[in-house]
């Protein structure tokens, strides 16, 4: 009798919502995946992403070995290259000449090691994290207003909202488990009010009751503007300002001095703003990375902030500013002084009491005397020469950093690159010298904190494949080698755990606002079982809210307003370059898609990179719907599918970040972001740069599908994961001279069976090879966008006499579900709009009864109300 596998509680590895999760291994390798109703942070829901974990654990293309100079080599030959390269360049040219690049997706206990084994032994600041991308500027401007990185409230505060302000955030494709529990609480109060500040008109408006579409720059403008109505109309709290807040009047003479106009907004749109903000008394302004990703990001933070101190609407039920961050573990990694300017359990790096107590902690031989090197200056050192040694861990810069190109030549030639991954088929382990195989999520094991400072375990559900190792493992394996054998001979992820809360308990003695001392002797067991909890859990403070009160953790217990002067972008616009170019996510991929493009339903919705644009603007460019787009600037370019569309602003496009040297030919849109930076927070400004566009002149334009994955041979190509097989996007500017010859080279099958419809006068092909009687590979090409079923002739790979199949359309007796709209349940626009003509549906709420759509993340009922909208049936050309 075979004994059910147990039912394991995890965190998601996604967002920073910090989902709980229910991991049910499959006993092949896989695992069922159903939400965690007793998580605190989602109640049981789940995300597209997280709803297809299950999908992305297999072993295809997984790292299992360490690999040096492209050969698999044994861990210890590997170990000793590392340490002794280290060791020399410490040794020849000083600790600043070695630097480690981290992730927010490590966990707690890899962050810990990693930041003790580089600022403690080796000693030098030069760790910094991915991080920096997306939450750098939050971290600043907490330091700036509250004394520490403090996020004051936690999500019950948006179910008790009466108005809530979403800053620079679609959460509704980036943060969808948040976005249904402030759509659920607005339905349960309609008298909540929700207003969305973005210059895009995202998914999220669809609860908006007030979309302030602001110039593209311009938060720091808006909040400004707050604060000198507030003042004007007699709404400071002045008992809370005058107890417990400094720098009051300076910051208001800065707001009163700034000009409203700057903002882009009518005069009706900002007195109905400023009227709901002042006249509610709980309000919560969530913000994200339109904010954060800013050369002014900072001050933005503090603009938000400035207002909440200003009313005393801070720490209490239902108001506060709060940060909602991209990464699983960003709050961790800033807990453990993840980041270049910060030590562990928020302590300053440039405080030399902080640095001598974690010395004395740690009995460390070489405390880094200061900042380390933030991202961007980091692989600025790399490129010139100043650091010799690399380190990379579970990220990905050649694609995700500014001005990747750049930063991608400066890896190649730095002395000596290692990366820590779960696949070495991505464009920075390509780069490197030694590549090490880690695990990945389903095998880790350790702790990650969320936005709402609420701590979960990560718990391993499949054993770790080949020869992968925890990154905690492999990172004190390294410092063994190195001479610290001692230092770091913990025996599991509890004993890091321990040794961490312990040294936060340090930092309560010094004032600090993070101490889970409570767990300083959890032991294995009870770290095993370990429930979700909020920190703080010292003796001082356990849990809940911050500053109603007080209590800052400035040296006088004040919070701090700023005086803030907005500042436009860094990168002008100009008759070269004058296009303001944003970035952005969507919503079932997540950064560079090692995880999420394993998943063949994740890719349905948004299969390639595109180029959202105004239909004004791309009339005037004569760009064509569906066609393709060259962007560039002096630092990039990329080629992207045209998507016109009446959300975005004129003279302003967006694109996705996702897209890596192996999904396309030139999708790497962070090639064209300037390395302009935060002078606070360090934080690039991956929102603002300047492009020009062009039509990518094509002679042909291919859509074609196959059985093996394939190198694509052409100009311009796309290329995701279907259920069985691949589907592939081209262009070229030089159409083939025989279509026949160029699909079996394409598709490697010289002696596949071809079934054809080629009419060369007017640039026509379709192509089927067939092997062994099935459907291989198919090719459809044409001097136009090609328009056929996608999903259709997708969905016939391997099958045999298909006489739709040149057709590329179903016939009466196939239905065709068209292109995916709720990638949770596979559920298609033609699908969809069937069912509301015959069954006569009139709501979200109907469709999800009859079809499923729109039922478990939620994230794509927008789209589900906009077909209600439209309500005429249509053939869907994906």
């Amino acid at each position: 009798m075979t004994r059910a596998a147990p039912t394991i509680c995890t965190t998601c590895p996604y967002c920073g919502v910090g989902c709980g999760v229910l991991a049910s291994p499959d006993g092949a390798g896989g695992m069922e995946i159903r939400g965690d109703k007793a998580h605190p942070a989602n109640a049981g829901k789940l995300c597209s992403k997280g709803s297809a974990l299950g999908e992305t654990v297999d072993l295809e293309g997984r790292l299992l070995a360490p690999v040096v100079k492209g050969q698999e080599t044994e861990w210890d030959a590997a170990l000793d290259l590392v340490a002794e390269k280290f060791r020399t360049s410490i040794a020849e040219h000083g600790p600043d000449s070695v630097a480690f690049y981290v992730s927010g997706q490590l966990l707690t206990e890899d962050y810990y090691v990693a930041n003790k084994l580089m600022k403690g032994f080796i000693g030098s600041g030069n760790i910094d994290t991915n991080s920096r991308l997306c939450m750098a500027s939050s971290v600043a401007g907490h330091k700036r207003a509250f004394g520490t990185d403090t996020v004051p409230g936690q999500y019950e505060d948006f179910d008790e909202a009466d108005v809530i302000v979403l800053v620079g955030s679609n959460l509704a494709w980036c943060h969808p488990v948040l976005y249904q529990r402030i759509a659920a609480a607005k339905k349960a109060r309609p008298e909540m009010r929700v207003v969305v500040v973005d210059p895009r008109r995202t998914a999220t408006c669809d609860i908006a009751d007030l979309h302030l579409a602001v110039a593209p720059g311009a938060d720091a403008a808006l909040f400004n503007a707050l604060l000198a109505e507030i003042a004007a109309r007699g709404a400071v709290d002045r008992a809370y300002v005058a107890a417990h807040v400094s720098g009051f009047e300076d910051a208001l003479v800065a707001a009163q001095a700034s000009d409203p106009s700057a903002t882009g907004l009518s005069a009706a749109d900002l007195a109905e703003f400023t009227r709901l903000w002042i006249g509610s008394e709980r309000v919560v302004t969530i913000y994200s990375q339109g904010v954060n990703q800013s050369s002014s990001g900072t001050d933005k933070v503090n603009a938000i902030i400035n207002c909440h101190l200003a009313m005393g609407r801070i720490g209490k039920p239902g108001a506060g500013p709060f940060s909602v961050t991209g990464q699983p573990n960003a709050m961790g990694g800033r807990e453990v002084g993840g980041l270049a300017n910060m030590l562990a359990c928020h302590l300053d790096i440039e405080n030399a009491d902080h640095r001598d107590a974690v010395q004395g902690f740690w009995v460390s031989p070489a405390m880094a005397p200061g900042p380390g090197l933030k991202a961007v200056d980091m692989f600025r050192a790399v490129e010139e020469g100043r650091i010799k040694a690399l380190w990379i861990i579970c990220t990905n810069p050649a694609v995700s950093m500014p001005e990747a190109d750049r930063v991608r030549d400066a890896i190649a030639g730095c002395d000596f690159v290692v990366v820590s991954d779960i696949t070495a088929d991505t464009d920075t382990a390509k780069l490197a010298d030694v590549i090490l195989p880690a695990t990945g999520w389903g095998e880790k094991d350790g702790t990650v904190t969320n936005s709402e400072r609420c701590i979960s375990r990560q718990r391993p559900v499949l054993p770790a494949p080949g020869q992968a190792r925890h990154d905690w493992k492999i990172i004190c394996d390294i410092a063994a080698k190195m001479g610290w054998a001692e230092e770091f001979a913990y025996d599991g992820p509890a004993a890091i755990f321990r040794e961490y809360a312990a040294l936060s308990e340090v930092a309560g003695r010094l004032g600090r606002d993070f101490d889970i001392s409570d767990y300083k002797t959890i032991s294995d067991a009870e770290y095993e079982a370990l429930a979700p909890f909020r920190w703080p859990q010292g003796p001082m403070k356990k849990g809940g809210r911050f500053f109603a009160d007080g209590g800052f953790f400035t040296p006088d217990r004040k919070g701090r307003m700023l005086p803030i002067t907005p500042r436009a972008p860094k990168t002008a616009l100009s008759p070269q370059t004058p296009f303001r170019f944003n970035t952005g996510r969507v919503r079932d991929h997540w950064h560079t898609m090692t995880r999420t493009a394993k998943s063949p339903r994740l890719s349905l919705h948004m299969a390639e990179p595109y180029l959202e644009i105004h239909p004004a603007d791309a009339l005037r460019l004569g760009l064509r719907a569906a066609g393709l787009a060259e962007v560039s600037n002096a630092n990039g370019r990329a080629v992207l599918r045209v998507l016109e569309s009446s959300r975005m602003q004129p003279g302003s496009v967006f694109a996705p970040m996702h897209w890596t040297g192996q999904a396309a030919s030139d999708g790497r849109i962070d090639a064209l972001v300037a390395a302009h930076v935060d002078p606070v927070s360090g934080q690039p400004e991956s929102k603002g740069c300047a492009v020009q566009i062009a039509p990518y002149q094509a002679a042909w334009f291919g859509f074609a599908v196959s059985v093996n994955d394939i190198t694509p041979r052409a100009g311009y190509w796309a290329k995701a994961r279907s259920k069985s097989g691949w589907r592939i996007e081209l262009a070229g500017r030089e159409a083939p001279a025989d279509w026949e010859a160029f699909a079996r080279d394409l598709f490697a099958l010289p002696e596949a069976e071809a079934v054809t419809m080629i009419d060369a006068g007017r640039g026509l092909a379709r192509i089927a090879l067939m092997v062994e009687g099935r459907v291989s590979a198919v090719l459809f090409a044409a001097p136009e966008p090609v328009a056929v079923s996608r999903g259709h002739v997708a969905a016939l790979l391997g099958a045999s006499d298909q006489p739709s199949l040149l057709a590329g359309r179903a016939g009466a007796d196939q239905p065709d579900p068209g292109a995916i709209v709720c990638a949770c349940f596979d559920v298609g626009v033609n699908t969809i709009l069937a069912a509301i003509a015959d069954q006569g549906l009139a709501s979200v709420e109907a469709i999800g009864t009859a079809l499923q759509a729109g039922t478990n993340c939620g994230s794509c009922r927008p789209e589900l109300a906009a077909l209600l909208a439209s309500a005429q049936p249509r053939e869907a050309a994906e």
